[in-house]
């Protein structure tokens, strides 16, 4: 489900805001999709690094664009975010430490006077390429995000947590919009003892 604001220029300057839902199923990307994906960004420094952050953070493009190097507490593999729609603030998001060790060695190797963790715009034709590659045309950088969800869902992370990472303000949301839980389905019903019974 992706959310569509449609806002429209209204007498005295104020806007109505419009919410529109897409019912799509979601998307998430497997472990083996994951690896294929971030293979083929590798010779592209900054995509890989903005892929391999949404996955591992679960944090939409734009949050992750304006990431600080100031941001980042190496040493407890952790980041302080501020999410530009919600304009919510999240102290201490924890980062998987692999991806930590990832983002040190990204950032020793740019320039010392520079602030932001990106100093390039994200390339949606980069992404195009890269996507078509893999046979991903409907794939969109936001289902990183859904895959994040879809991911820890399948480890069996309460969706209370999911909720909390993802920043969203209903559980409904988390469960409806951001995780695949067929897997997690097709392992609950595999517990139960058929063989035994037959």
């Amino acid at each position: 489900m992706h959310i569509h604001k449609l806002e429209h220029w209204q007498h005295g300057h104020d806007f109505a805001v419009i919410e529109e839902h897409d019912e799509r199923p979601v998307i998430s990307l497997s472990n083996t999709q994951i690896k294929k994906l971030l293979s083929t960004a590798k010779r592209h420094k900054t995509m890989w690094m903005r892929i391999l952050l949404a996955l591992g953070t679960g944090l939409r493009l734009r949050d992750i664009e304006i990431w600080r190097i100031s941001d980042i507490d190496f040493e407890n593999s952790y980041v302080t975010t501020r999410s530009k729609k919600t304009r919510k603030s999240m102290g201490s998001r924890p980062v998987p430490v692999p991806i930590m060790a990832e983002l040190k060695k990204y950032v020793s190797g740019l320039d010392a006077k520079q602030e932001n963790i990106f100093n390039d715009n994200f390339s949606r034709y980069r992404w195009t390429k890269i996507r078509q590659k893999l046979g991903l045309e409907d794939f969109t950088f936001h289902d990183l995000r859904k895959t994040f969800g879809s991911v820890l869902a399948q480890k069996g992370v309460s969706t209370v947590v999911i909720q909390k990472l993802l920043e969203h303000s209903s559980p409904d949301l988390t469960n409806k919009v951001y995780t695949n839980v067929d897997p997690v389905l097709r392992h609950a019903i595999d517990q139960i003892p058929a063989d035994d019974w037959l």
